[in-house]
């Protein structure tokens, strides 16, 4: 009877058994996840399972993928929102998240911004569009000392810099400058009006704000890998004037057929970095380009704080569960040992460096250095004595409250590389997963842009924005003068206000010359008889190369567009919102309201939908300001 007895018990701990592994078995569970009340796509939510490093995030299309078991928990969490934690019962999960109440309560109204009570530098701008919208719309009214009480310092850091003027064509008809492809400008305006605040003026360059938009240019055609573009109209904020725009677009490489990648992560991780926006922000932002690599793509992570260290020595792009863990383990504490961290990470993307291949790091920072070398200029010549070794640098800057957006400024012009700002997980992805050739991958180096106008009818020229990129007329053919960087793709803007023959200049200019005669640069007879306004020079190098290469484009004077395309029409609009905002003195009989009219007459197709939300913010600000 006992033996009988042992043995029902093993055929059933057998079948237990057997019953176990097949309940076990490794499933593919995929699905979408969105907000409960607005049915709006999340992009980064963490997807986890609970009691493993095994997770993912959602895509562009609030998709995610996840291999696990039939009877495991699933935990799904964003910030903003309750975390859900969900079995697993069948392949398909879609997820319907919550926002956080609680977490909605404690935003309050400081000034113009908002802040979280328990996180003072708030993680408003981390949030989808929608659920900001709403928390934009929670104040606590009728208690000035509460507001008084949980203000913070505000330490963040501008570089100031006067606006350009106009220049006489007949005294000055050379206008040089270097192309500028950053974009960091227009993510750090929108975090500031969706906190409900007027943008800094300083923290705003308007060609930043155009450059953040791409433009329907033609392709490159020949051998060269840029190609330019030039449109001219009456310019909307002084209908006297005219409006020209130079474009310049450059070759968009395949995917496939991008060079290999040599990626090292330079990532701060001090105590300055410890609010749910930054290092947060920053390990879903790597998470995202990491779905972007391949095997034959190389990836290293160089952390610093009160000292620099190698969180992941180069690992094969492929090997994304090594990579992912050596992202969750980071923790932020201690200072900012920020010129050690990029010593150190030069210093490995050189030991890996792959000839011929795209070597680049990626330094993710609120710029708050202030051990060891932390003083502009200190990092402008350490980053300039590491350009010749092949190594572009793009900065991603993160944060509020503390943002040193100088000092990223210095890094990415010197650096041979870009600067973006990454306000919020959608950012992250328009950075690094839809431009990522573009953000990635240079194809010409210092590019530089010479510009000479004719007297017989030009009276007067401003460039608008690119203030901090202004060259002499005589860098423009010296080859050891620096240029900005173009990647793949990319497509970059530059607007002139000009001011005819025949109209008064109202914005300066001196009187004639009493001891001397004004001569122009070239004779009355050379200008009075060509028909053209402009020409449009362009230099650019290799990325690999030494010795520059020149395009030419002329510009008519009868070449006036009466109907503006889509482009120059939301062009202008972005222009004269940046001027409204610095409070130009050219800006005219420019309004909020005109900007609006423009922006929406220039929508176009707008695939992402970056231009309406462009409208919505000028929106925001005509309230704000009435």
């Amino acid at each position: 009877m006992k033996t009988r007895k042992n043995r029902f018990v093993a055929i059933l701990t057998l079948v237990c058994t057997l019953a176990g592994s097949i309940f076990a078995q490794q499933i593919q569970v995929s699905g979408i996840v969105t907000d409960a009340q607005t049915h709006e796509l999340l992009i980064g939510v963490s997807v986890k399972e609970i009691g493993s490093n095994n997770g993912t995030l959602t895509d562009s299309k609030g998709h995610y993928r996840i291999s696990t078991q039939k009877g495991k928990k699933l935990v799904f969490s964003y910030i903003g929102f309750l975390k859900s934690e969900i079995v697993v019962k069948s392949e398909t999960l879609d997820v319907a998240m919550k926002e956080d109440s609680k977490s909605l309560n404690e935003i309050v109204v400081v000034g113009y911004g908002t802040r979280k009570m328990t996180c003072m530098t708030g993680a408003v701008s981390a949030l989808s569009p929608a659920l900001q919208g709403r928390m934009a719309g929670i104040r606590i009214r009728g208690n000035a000392s509460l507001q008084q009480n949980i203000s913070v310092a505000d330490t963040e850091e501008y570089g100031s810099f006067k606006e350009n003027r106009f220049n006489m064509a007949k005294d000055q008809p050379l206008s040089t400058f270097s192309l500028d492809v950053d974009a960091a400008s227009y993510g750090n305006m929108r975090r500031m009006i969706n906190q409900g605040q007027m943008p800094t003026k300083d923290a705003i360059r308007t060609e930043e704000l155009i450059n953040y938009f791409s433009y329907n240019y033609s392709q490159p055609t020949g051998k060269d890998p840029v190609n330019i573009v030039t449109e001219m109209a009456v310019c909307p904020w002084n209908a006297e004037h005219k409006l020209v725009k130079i474009g310049v677009k450059a070759r968009e490489i395949p995917s496939e057929n991008l060079p290999f990648s040599n990626f090292v992560f330079l990532l701060d991780v001090s105590g300055s970095m410890s609010d749910p926006n930054k290092l947060d922000l920053v390990k879903s932002s790597i998470k995202l380009l990491s779905n972007n690599l391949r095997k034959t793509d190389k990836v290293a992570i160089v952390v610093y704080a009160g000292a620099a260290g190698v969180a992941l020595e180069s690992t094969e792009g492929t090997d994304k569960q090594k990579i992912m863990e050596a992202v969750e383990s980071l923790h932020a504490g201690g200072s900012t040992a920020g010129g050690e961290g990029i010593m150190l990470a030069y210093k490995i993307a050189e030991k890996n460096f792959i000839a011929n291949g795209n070597n680049r790091i990626i330094l993710c920072t609120d710029g708050d250095f202030n051990v060891g070398i932390s003083s502009p200029d200190e990092l402008e010549k350490m980053i300039e004595s590491k350009r010749k070794t092949g190594v572009y640098l793009t900065v991603l800057g993160y944060g509020m409250g503390n943002y040193k957006d100088n000092k990223l400024q210095i890094l990415a012009e010197k650096g041979n590389g870009n600067h973006a700002y990454i306000d919020n997980i959608q950012e992250a992805n328009k950075v690094l997963v839809n431009e990522f050739g573009s953000t990635m991958y240079t194809v010409a180096k210092d590019v530089k842009i010479q510009v000479e106008f004719n007297p017989a009818y030009v009276n007067a020229y401003r460039l608008i924005g690119y203030e901090s990129r202004l060259l002499n007329k005589e860098d423009f053919n010296d080859d050891t003068k620096d240029g900005g960087e173009l990647g793949s793709g990319h497509t970059v803007t530059a607007l002139y206000e000009i001011i005819p023959v025949g109209v008064k200049n109202n914005f300066g200019g001196v009187d004639k010359l009493k001891y001397q005669k004004t001569t122009a640069t070239n004779s009355d007879e050379t200008s009075v008889n060509s028909s053209e306004l402009l020409t449009v020079k362009l230099r650019y190098k290799q990325p690999n190369g030494t010795k520059s290469e020149k395009l030419e484009v002329p510009v008519l004077a009868s070449d006036i567009n009466k109907k503006p395309t889509s482009d120059f029409q939301f062009i202008t609009a972005v222009a004269m919102f940046g001027q409204l905002l610095r409070e130009s003195d050219f800006k005219g009989d420019a309004t909020y309201a005109k900007v609006i009219e423009l922006a929406n007459n220039g929508v176009g197709t707008d695939a992402h939908g970056y231009r309406r939300e462009f409208v919505r913010l000028v929106e925001s600000v005509n309230q704000l300001v009435k």
